[in-house]
């Protein structure tokens, strides 16, 4: 399981001053305007940045504006914003009508560290524990747990898929800055949980 994948790697912190793109992009919810102030940043067009950011600035109008173009801009917009000293830690979005994102925020708290997990349901897609407190930043397999345990991704697969791996892989996209190997773990754990069928592997054979 996990092959090239360290379960045990956690990073020093999840606070240490951030770079002004990533603190800027950790205050955008959106996922599409979200990957766009990404794109301007790789791309070094800076001088666009300004007008993105004062998009983002985002009435409720200009929300309902965009909802209207296609319901794809919903996606990551109706999380709850980030509590003082809370941070982003990691981010699943699914290719759903609206585009929808579940998030894991983190904060300082007492010489700890306080977990809650996100959806833009006021709660309604997570089940069991959704909230956690540890003394130092998790390993990527227990935040795995964590995040997946709140929000049931591989349930999410099911119900729409019925076990069809391909469309299931493509169903979703895992981000993490903290775990760079997020991604790829729940990409594993997807594949584990759907194995080919027998007629896939007849046909490879």
């Amino acid at each position: 399981m996990s092959d090239g994948i360290d379960l045990n790697y956690h990073p020093e912190t999840y606070f240490r001053p951030q770079k002004l793109e990533r603190y800027l992009l950790s205050k955008v919810k959106g996922a599409v305007l979200r990957k766009e102030l990404q794109a301007l940043f790789d791309a070094g067009r800076h001088a666009e940045v300004r007008s993105l950011l004062s998009s983002e600035g985002i009435s409720a109008a200009d929300c309902k504006a965009l909802e209207s173009v296609h319901p794809m801009f919903m996606g990551g917009n109706y999380l709850p914003d980030t509590e003082d000293g809370e941070v982003e830690i990691a981010r699943i979005s699914i290719e759903s009508t609206t585009r929808d994102v579940t998030c894991v925020y983190a904060r300082p708290d007492a010489g700890a560290i306080r977990y809650r997990v996100v959806d833009e349901y006021g709660g309604a897609t997570l089940q069991g524990t959704t909230q956690a407190r540890t003394d130092k930043p998790m390993t990527l397999g227990e935040f795995a747990d964590f995040f997946l345990g709140a929000w049931p991704l591989i349930d999410v697969l099911e119900m729409n898929f019925e076990g069809d791996l391909d469309a299931s892989l493509d169903f979703f996209c895992a981000e993490s800055e903290f775990y760079p190997d997020f991604d790829e773990l729940c990409r594993q754990r997807v594949i584990e949980r759907f194995p080919l069928s027998e007629e896939d592997g007849e046909d490879e054979g």
